[in-house]
């Protein structure tokens, strides 16, 4: 994978994030700069360790996956893909009813965002691809466009968050077929 295939990788996946950031800000909960920082640090956080988390158990079953591991990695992209599109076509809910960036609040939407990075590295270890450059990335497109979001939120509102997971499952299903077609 090359810079750009990574870094698009890293926006699609960041999308979620994206999303709930923008949207616990409309809540009005994310008034402050330390409220700020925790959500899209931990959002960048979770991004860079679920994948690494993936590709550890993805890279112990490779041995027996090696012969259609292609398939595989193509299979779990679209599968995270379609799950993102088919969320957003479903009617928006409020993110929270307390402060979205304060304890079990914060951990279960960080780790909500980030188990679609989960599968990704599970996918990265199949095709033998190395881990640590795409899971910094991941993490740090992942808390730059968190910040974005939580900027944009005041003024974007809930409106624009179904569209970007949309974006985000595109994103991810091209990504697979892309992987798909380079190993047939």
């Amino acid at each position: 994978m090359e810079f750009f295939e990574v870094f698009f990788l890293a926006l699609g996946l960041a999308m979620d994030a994206f999303a709930v950031s923008v949207a616990a800000t409309a809540s009005g909960k994310i008034n402050n700069k330390r409220a700020v920082f925790r959500l899209s640090f931990h959002f960048g956080l979770f991004q860079f360790l679920m994948p690494v988390i993936g590709w550890f158990s993805g890279e112990y079953a490779e041995r027996y996956l090696s012969t259609f591991s292609h398939w595989i990695a193509f299979a779990l992209l679209l599968f995270v893909g379609l799950r993102m599109i088919h969320a957003s076509t479903k009617p928006e809910e409020s993110i929270a009813v307390s402060d979205p960036s304060r304890g079990l609040n914060l951990v279960m939407l960080a780790l909500a965002t980030s188990i679609d990075a989960l599968a990704v590295g599970f996918s990265l270890a199949i095709i033998r691809f190395d881990i640590w450059y795409p899971s910094v990335v991941i993490g740090v497109v992942t808390a730059a466009l968190s910040l974005i979001g939580i900027r944009l939120g005041n003024i974007a509102g809930r409106r624009i968050g179904r569209y970007l997971a949309l974006a985000g499952g595109i994103i991810l299903i091209g990504i697979g077929l892309k992987i798909l077609l380079e190993n047939r």
